[in-house]
């Protein structure tokens, strides 16, 4: 399915065929394609680039669509491979899969300050949502390795 390309967000690279690729819901996902290109809230004369992940009902593209800048993209990976990290490494010693008295995992350092990594203690439900986040992460195991590993290789062949 082809991507519009008169919206406000204007793709310039695209991953038409994502809805094969999406994870456990491949081939059964409203999640047709994958986007980077010129932000939708681009003023004159101000370009940003973006990623937009592009959802279609079946009938129309999908207003759940959503459009991130780059740097949010990262961001998010960052958040990812901390959590990954954590939960591989760090987790398991505590009873409920967290330290309760220091549920901070770590500050990532990003443009002279810090991005806070923390276990959402607000959540009335959190230790039940912990266990059921582990156990997801183990069933998505092999699924979340592909993709770090092929970001990894990625990664590495720019030079990072």
């Amino acid at each position: 399915m082809k991507i519009p390309t008169a919206l406000r967000h204007k793709p310039v690279i695209v991953a038409e065929d994502y809805e094969h690729v999406d994870g456990r819901n491949a081939y059964q996902t409203d999640t047709k394609g994958l986007s980077l290109g010129l932000a939708q809230w681009n003023d004159r004369g101000k370009v940003d680039i973006s990623a937009k992940v592009w959802r279609y009902t079946g009938e129309k593209w999908s207003r759940q669509s959503e459009e991130l800048p780059l740097h949010r993209v990262l961001d998010l990976a960052i958040l990812t491979c901390r959590s990954l990290l954590y939960f591989r490494e760090e987790a398991y010693r505590y009873p409920k899969g967290y330290d309760e008295a220091h549920p901070v995992i770590d500050r990532v350092g990003l443009q002279g300050d810090a991005m806070t990594v923390v276990v959402c203690t607000e959540n009335d439900h959190i230790s039940e949502d912990v266990r059921l986040f582990r156990e997801a992460l183990s069933r998505d195991g092999e699924l979340l390795g592909e993709r770090m590993r092929l970001l990894a290789s990625l990664l590495k062949e720019m030079g990072y």
